[in-house]
């Protein structure tokens, strides 16, 4: 079973100094087209001291002022998402022309990677697995959607892009909700969305944002902005990232049904912020016209508590949602305490499962492919190993 990285040993590609800290970065810990670009790296004080490992999100400075404005709301944001499920951002750096967003380093996976390797070696997650990371998350929002800035006032935060690559599962069980990057907030100076740009990940977001492109209200903030978006546009996307580590499979792709009226559902001139592995607007419509009975017949199979569950997340309408990422959170944990269940499902419980399904990940012989994003979590044969060099230029 590979173990957490280890920060005190490696050779470094890129070695710098900023804000009183030295940084080296080690190698990429996630890069790929529909994702932001993340890097380990250790770091330590210039003085000296021990080393910590945290995660940079680099920001191009020649993107402009927009890109470094995002960059430092990100972390004026963080100081009011203080919660033991919310990964800690503890600055911005930067180097030559690249700025750096430093993220705190929960040793473990993301949910992606998890999930990967248990589709790699022909397996699913356990319902009550699926139900304990489901029901941390919520737990994360609901504390992110109470947040409130430095003078006391709500901030309405949105996180937009709640999904498998933004959820880390940590070698201890414990969950963590990361990158507030895209998230929408009423934090004062936020800048504003650019006309016909879609934040957050496609693949998981509310109907209600969608429509804003293609029935504006009247009083409508913007584009992407509904005049009601609020936190139960997460609670929609927590549950479609629910129902993929119930189903094994992503929920909309393929659809039950091909709809043809796409471009007058959707208007296709909009761009997402992140690609997405449909056509935009193909994947906007499977969303809208994801309802009650596409979603009774891919959860059939599925116990009856979880049903009501992902029925009630996932209503295309939010007024008939559960109100608050909370009231997810507390019939997640009443499944997970069911009757019959010798004890709750919990961070041990989960520790042991993803363990258990890395060590059968880790046996090359079974692998027919490796379709998982994370680098360093498994070892890569080396006719799968990803493409391009390893170094990072200083």
């Amino acid at each position: 079973m590979p173990g957490p990285p280890d920060s005190r040993g490696p050779a470094s590609q890129l070695v710098f100094e900023s804000g009183g800290y030295s940084y080296s970065i080690q190698r990429a810990l996630v890069s790929h087209p529909d994702y932001d670009t993340l890097l380990l790296s250790s770091r330590q004080l210039a003085t000296g001291g021990p080393f910590k490992l945290v995660v940079l999100k680099p920001i191009l400075l020649e993107h402009g002022r927009e890109a470094r404005t995002r960059a430092l709301e990100e972390v004026r944001l963080s100081k009011s998402l203080g919660h033991r499920n919310i990964a800690p951002v503890l600055g911005t750096v930067a180097h030559n022309e690249v700025a750096y967003v430093v993220m705190d380093m929960a040793n473990g996976r993301f949910l992606l990677s998890l999930m990967d390797a248990a589709v790699s070696v022909n397996q699913r997650l356990s319902h009550d697995l699926a139900a304990y990371v489901a029901a941390e998350v919520a737990e994360a929002l609901d504390s992110a959607h109470r947040a409130v800035d430095e003078e006391g006032h709500p901030l309405h935060l949105v996180h937009r892009a709640v999904g498998p690559l933004l959820i880390r599962v940590g070698y201890d069980g414990r969950v963590q909700l990361t990158n507030f990057g895209a998230a929408y907030s009423e934090l004062l100076g936020r800048i504003h969305t650019p006309p016909g740009l879609l934040r957050g990940d496609p693949a998981y977001i509310a109907p209600e944002i969608l429509l804003g492109y293609c029935k504006p209200e009247s009083g409508q903030r913007d584009l992407i902005t509904p005049r009601k978006l609020d936190g139960r546009a997460d609670v929609f996307s927590l549950g479609l990232v629910l129902l993929e580590m119930l189903l094994a499979r992503y929920p909309l792709d393929p659809p039950d049904t091909v709809w043809m009226d796409v471009e007058k559902r959707f208007p296709p001139e909009v761009r997402g912020e992140r690609s997405s592995p449909l056509p935009l607007e193909t994947l906007a419509n499977r969303v809208l016209h994801f309802g009650p009975e596409e979603l009774q017949r891919a959860t059939r199979a599925l116990p009856e508590s979880l049903q009501r569950i992902l029925s009630r997340a996932l209503r295309p309408n939010p007024d008939e949602r559960y109100q608050t990422a909370g009231e997810m959170r507390d019939e997640l944990r009443a499944f997970l305490k069911r009757p019959g269940q010798q004890q709750p499902f919990g961070a041990k419980e989960a520790k042991a499962e993803a363990n258990a399904v890395f060590d059968q990940a880790s046996d090359l012989e079974k692998l027919g492919a490796y379709p998982i994003v994370e680098r360093g979590i498994l070892p890569l044969p080396d006719d799968l190993s990803l493409e391009g060099p390893d170094e990072l230029d200083d």
